[in-house]
This record gives structure tokens, C-alpha cells and sequence, in this order.
């Protein structure tokens, strides 16, 4: 299997483009500050991974914007310390100001010559249009959650954008799934029977960070640690 196989990328956004795990640890400082004993980096992604899945699950039709302002409450009674309707509102609404990778806006500019790009997103179409401004290139087309009903790891998340997809000529054989989250990409894609590529972001941390634990390791079909470098492996291959 080579890069050159597929003429479509599909992505998740945040973790594989935006490094929403920064964004995170950034703006839940007003929180984390309150917290009597240190919270490591890790501890604060592990906590936020855990509220976050749940919610996702009894909530799926709720905006992720609204979802990510009732973590921030859940986190504040985990931790012990208050937390106001506003700062929590304001948590909902800072995904707007979450970083993308430095190597994510050249890469994607690259594989826009050669593929369709297409975003499969755990967010709301408002949030992602700020986000959407750091990326620097148009896309094909965007599902988010709030267009589907439903967050990942559920299948219909894939069902959706498949179907979608298929209306634009796009078969599935010829998509690559690519993903930092083992949790909410990799184990649907091959569940699926999707062709993967893994963004390893985490290449030099422990654990699964802001995202749940999959459990059984899924497979994938190309290992990255950047953007830069899935674009870099193409470049060879035509050259091939």
C-alpha cells in the first residue's frame, strides 16, 4: 500500500492538526491554579478525556462549545474547587483560540494538490470556522458532530461521512483516515474497513493524553509523528 493509492484524506482536527491539547492545558489555567496539589500535563488531558467521552455519550446532540463548558464543571467538582457559570462558558468558547501545529497549514497546502481534504470533526460549525482560519487551505467538505447527531468513536460518524462522500464520487477504497486519536479515529476506521494513517503527535509523551484509552491496540496502515512527514513520504513516493 502507498500514499499515492488514495486521492482522498480524511482528518480529524483536533490533536492531528490543531494541538488541542495545549489549548486545553492553557485554558483550564484558571482552574487548574485553584487545585491545591500539582496536577501534571498528562493528569489534567486524563481528567478531561474522561469527562469529556462521558458527556459526548449522554449528550450527542449537544454543540461541542456547550458540551466542553459542562467538562469544565465536572473537572471543577473533581478537583474540589469553584468554578462560575462564566468561567465555565468561557472554557466552552476557547477552542476558537487553541493553536494548530506549526507543520499542519504547509503540509495540508502540499496534499491539496495531489487529494481531496476532508474534515470528520468532533466539534460545531461555528467552532471549527476559527479554527478552520489557522489551517490555510479550503476544503472539500467538513461533517462535524453537530451536523451528524453524534460524536465519535460512533460508526455513524463514518456511516455519514461515507455516504456524503459517495455523493461526491469518492469511493471508499481510495480514502485514508488520518488521525492522532486511536480512540475516536482509529478504532472506527477499522471497524470500517477504512485505510488509516496515524499522526503519532504523542511520539514523545506517555499514555493516550486528552483522548480515552482504546484498549486493543487498532491497526493502521502509515505511522507519522508530524504532518510535515506524511507530506514528506508522499513527496518520496512520486519520486519513487
Amino acid at each position: 500500500m502507498r500514499l499515492t493509492d488514495f486521492n482522498t484524506l480524511t482528518f480529524d482536527c483536533y490533536g492531528t492538526l490543531i494541538d488541542w491539547e495545549s489549548g486545553m492545558v492553557e485554558a483550564l489555567r484558571p482552574l487548574t491554579t485553584k487545585v491545591k496539589a500539582p496536577l501534571s500535563r498528562n493528569a489534567i488531558l486524563e481528567a478531561h478525556a474522561r469527562h469529556e467521552s462521558s458527556q459526548q455519550l449522554h449528550t450527542p446532540t449537544k454543540r461541542y462549545s456547550e458540551l466542553l463548558a459542562i467538562v469544565y464543571k465536572r473537572l471543577a467538582e473533581e478537583w474540589g474547587v469553584p468554578a462560575s457559570v462564566e468561567e465555565c462558558m468561557r472554557y466552552g468558547q476557547s477552542v476558537r483560540n487553541w493553536p494548530a501545529f506549526p507543520d499542519t497549514a504547509g503540509a495540508l497546502q502540499y496534499l491539496k494538490k495531489y487529494y481531496k481534504l476532508v474534515i470528520l470533526s468532533n466539534v460545531d460549525n461555528e467552532t471549527f470556522s476559527y479554527s478552520n482560519q489557522k489551517l490555510g487551505v479550503e476544503f472539500d467538505a467538513i461533517y462535524t458532530a453537530e451536523d451528524i447527531g453524534s460524536y465519535k468513536p460512533s460508526l455513524h460518524n463514518f456511516d455519514y461521512m461515507l455516504e456524503k462522500l459517495a455523493g461526491l464520487g469518492v469511493t471508499k477504497d481510495k480514502i485514508l483516515h488520518t488521525a492522532e486519536s486511536m480512540f475516536h479515529d482509529h478504532k472506527p476506521a477499522n471497524q470500517m474497513q477504512l485505510a488509516s494513517c496515524w499522526i503519532y503527535r504523542r511520539h514523545n509523551d506517555e499514555g493516550f493524553g486528552a483522548t480515552m484509552n482504546p484498549g486493543d491496540m487498532p491497526k493502521y496502515d502509515f505511522r507519522f509523528t508530524s504532518m510535515a512527514d506524511l507530506a514528506k513520504a508522499h513527496q518520496e513516493q512520486l519520486r519513487a
